[in-house]
């Protein structure tokens, strides 16, 4: 029997990206919208983060006292009881950190993110221009969308097209296209593949993680429901404050290489 011979095998520890002259563009063009929300350059401008948070589980943990010896407090079991999932679309105002808009529900079609985009832009002066930035899953560039910007911008069905066909609902890179025009007053921003850390929606993610969800305990759907709710409240209240964003993007001529390493 001939011995075990090592073989080699690949850990990208970045992404592959396609275009660096173009993923470079990208990454500047968010960080400088986000840069301005921030300093606040122009009034009259709106950068809202959105994204989902899905199947946020309602898990009951099991807990029982620690042994005398060991001082009788409660210690949390990894045994637990899954109650349900909740969905949560979010918008985070960029300028002075605080959720502009938050929905929980149990589904997250594209009518659901299209619905709440056009709530939360209703909650901002009428006049004023609003940009959204967000990553580029399916729903995100989806014909709702489409429709719901062309209505405003006085396109007609033979600017739209069909899906699949022609015109502007033609495929994904023809909605994307439109969605990211700069004579909307709705502009959309999309972070290029793989970089959702350029989303300042993310980071208060994972502040919910943390502080509410990783060792929460919850009885039912509702309850898990309501105490994200109070911490949304809480959050705006004492906690949200304008990001130290200092990433104002890569250098075009540094580019990220792949790490090969060599595996037994």
């Amino acid at each position: 029997m001939e011995p075990l011979q090592p073989h080699k095998t690949e850990y990208w520890l970045f992404p592959k990206i396609e275009n660096w002259s173009n993923f470079v563009k990208r990454v500047a063009l968010v960080c400088a919208f986000i840069l301005a929300a921030i300093k606040k350059q122009d009034p009259n401008l709106h950068v809202l983060s959105v994204d989902e948070k899905t199947c946020i589980q309602a898990i009951e943990r099991y807990e029982s006292p620690a042994p005398c010896s060991k001082g009788g407090h409660k210690r949390k079991e990894f045994e637990y009881k899954r109650h349900g999932t909740t969905t949560l679309i979010a918008a985070i105002n960029v300028a002075d950190g605080k959720l502009l808009n938050a929905h929980l529900q149990s589904t997250r079609d594209e009518k659901d993110y299209a619905n709440f985009l056009k709530e939360s832009v209703g909650m901002l002066p009428e006049m004023d221009k609003v940009v959204i930035l967000s990553d580029q899953l399916n729903t995100h560039l989806s014909e709702t969308l489409v429709r719901w910007i062309a209505e405003s911008g006085g396109y007609s069905e033979d600017d739209l097209g069909v899906k699949g066909q022609n015109g502007i609902l033609h495929n994904m890179q023809t909605r994307r296209d439109f969605l990211e025009s700069e004579y909307h007053r709705v502009r959309f921003v999309f972070t290029p593949k793989h970089c959702s850390w350029l989303n300042p929606i993310e980071n208060w993610f994972a502040k919910l993680q943390r502080h509410v969800i990783k060792n929460g305990n919850f009885l039912s759907v509702n309850e898990l429901e309501v105490k994200i709710k109070k911490y949304i409240d809480f959050y705006n209240q004492r906690l949200a404050k304008p990001l130290k964003w200092k990433f104002k993007g890569f250098c075009k001529t540094k580019k990220l290489h792949n790490i090969v390493v060599n595996h037994l």
